[in-house]
C-alpha cells in the first residue's frame, strides 16, 4: 500500500543507504558474523558518508537533521538486504539522543565531531545483573566525591559496549525511600578510565554481529564534567527517550518480518516437492497471503506512529502498544515463512534461520511484551 511517510530526500537517502549496504555490508556479513561484533572501521566509513551524523548540528560536522525517518530508512534497506546492524541502530536510536537533549556546549564541543566522524563509538549501560524493565531497582552507585563521582557497580546485556568510547552509565547518586525513581544519574564513563573493565561477550542465539557484553566499574572516578543533564533526573530522561527506543525496535520488527516474507516467495517459486513448486499448494498461499495481510497491518500502524515521533506526539502509551503489536506479529510471520522452507528453514545457510533467531529479541528488549501490556493496561485506567 502506499506509504506517505517520506519525503524526496529521504529517498534520495535511501538510495545512498541501499548502495551502501549492498557494497559495504553483505560481502562480509558472514565474517561479521563470526566476530560477533562490526568493526570499528565500518563506523568510520559510514562516518566518512555522514550517515553518524544526521542529526548532530552542522557546527559539529553533522548533518543537522534531526529527523528520525532518516533513521527508519536506514533499518528498513538493512532489512530489505537479510542483514541487521545492531549497533549501528543503538548508536543513532537510542544512545545520541541523550547526547543531543543533555549534552552541554562543553560537552557538545568534546564529544560531538567524533560521534558524527564514527571516531566515538558509544553504548548506554542500564540493566543490571538483577535489573530489567524495573530501572527504579538500580544498584550501581556513585558517590560524590570533590569534582568527580565514585562509581561502582555492574552492568549487564550492554550492546555496543566492547568497543564503547563513550558509555552512558545509570547510576544511583541518592536514595529516597518515598521515591524509587529518584536519585538516579547519567555519567559518562571514558574508555580507559581507571576501574573501568569489560567482561565477557556473551553469547546469544540471534543478532550476531551486534556484541553484547558485560561491564564492570570498581570505583571509577567520573569527573561532573562528564555527567548528563542534572543530578538525580535520570528516570525522567529515560522515560524521555523511551518512546523512540521502542519505535526502533518495531520498525526493525517490521522491516524484518517483509525480508522474510520476501525471501520465502522466492524460495517457494524455485523449489519443487512432489514435482511441483512449493507455490502451488493452497496451504502455501494461504499461509503467505495472510502472513502479507499482518505485515500491512503492523506497516500502516507503524507508519502513523513514526510521523507522531518525528513530529514530537507520540506518548509512551502508544509506543507501547505499536512495539508490542509488531514485535509478536513479527514472531507469527518469521515462524510461519520459516515453515515452508521445511527442513532448510533450520539450516544457517538460509537467512530466514537468522530471521527466526534474531526475531526472538524483540520481544524482550527495550520493555517486553509484558511491560508493554502493563503500560498499555495503565494508559485504560486499569
Amino acid at each position: 500500500m502506499r506509504r506517505d511517510v517520506f519525503t524526496a530526500d529521504h529517498e534520495a537517502f535511501r538510495e545512498l543507504v541501499r548502495d551502501v549496504v549492498a557494497k559495504e555490508v553483505v560481502p562480509h556479513y558472514a565474517e561479521w558474523e563470526k566476530a560477533g561484533r562490526l568493526p570499528r572501521s565500518f563506523f568510520e566509513r559510514l562516518g566518512s558518508l555522514g550517515l553518524l551524523g544526521m542529526a548532530v548540528p552542522e557546527e559539529y560536522g553533522g548533518g543537522g537533521q534531526p529527523d528520525y525517518r532518516y533513521n527508519v530508512v536506514l533499518q528498513e534497506e538493512a532489512a530489505r538486504a537479510l542483514v541487521t546492524l545492531g549497533t549501528v541502530r543503538t548508536q543513532l536510536d537510542v544512545v545520541l539522543p541523550y547526547f543531543l537533549t543533555y549534552a552541554d556546549d562543553e560537552q557538545r564541543r568534546r564529544w560531538f565531531p567524533g560521534l558524527a566522524s564514527g571516531a566515538l563509538l558509544t553504548a548506554i549501560a542500564m540493566t543490571e545483573p538483577g535489573t530489567g524493565s524495573d530501572l527504579a531497582g538500580i544498584r550501581t552507585t556513585a558517590v560524590r566525591d570533590g569534582d568527580c563521582y565514585v562509581l561502582s557497580g555492574a552492568k549487564t546485556f550492554i550492546t555496543g559496549g566492547l568497543l564503547a568510547d563513550l558509555v552512558i552509565v545509570v547510576a544511583r547518586t541518592s536514595a529516597d525511600p518515598d521515591d524509587r525513581r529518584a536519585g538516579l544519574t547519567l555519567l559518562v564513563v571514558e574508555d580507559g578510565m581507571t576501574g573501568f573493565t569489560r567482561g565477557r561477550m556473551l553469547d546469544k542465539m540471534g543478532i550476531k554481529t551486534q556484541d553484547t557484553v558485560e561491564l564492570a566499574f570498581d570505583e571509577v572516578r567520573v569527573p561532573t564534567a562528564n555527567r548528563l543533564g542534572e543530578e538525580g533526573r535520570a528516570f525522567a530522561y529515560l522515560g524521555h527517550n523511551l518512546p523512540q527506543e521502542r519505535m526502533t525496535v518495531a520498525v526493525g520488527s517490521v522491516a524484518q518480518a517483509r525480508a522474510a516474507l520476501d525471501t520465502t516467495i522466492a524460495y517457494v517459486k524455485e523449489r519443487r516437492v512432489f514435482g511441483t513448486p512449493v507455490a502451488s499448494f493452497q496451504n502455501t498461499k494461504f499461509e503467505l497471503a495472510a502472513v502479507a495481510a499482518e505485515i500491512e497491518a503492523a506497516q500502516a500502524v507503524l507508519d502513523r506512529a513514526v510521523l507522531e515521533l518525528a513530529e514530537g506526539r507520540l506518548s509512551g502509551a502508544d509506543a507501547a502498544k505499536v512495539k508490542l503489536f509488531c514485535t509478536e506479529m513479527q514472531a507469527r510471520a518469521v515462524d510461519r515463512c520459516l515453515q515452508l522452507f521445511g527442513g532448510y528453514g533450520y539450516m544457517v545457510e538460509y537467512p530466514i534461520s537468522r530471521l527466526y533467531a534474531d526475531a526472538r529479541i524483540t520481544r524482550i528488549y527495550a520493555g517486553t511484551s509484558e511491560v508493554m501490556k502493563v503500560i498499555i493496561a495503565k494508559s485504560l485506567g486499569l
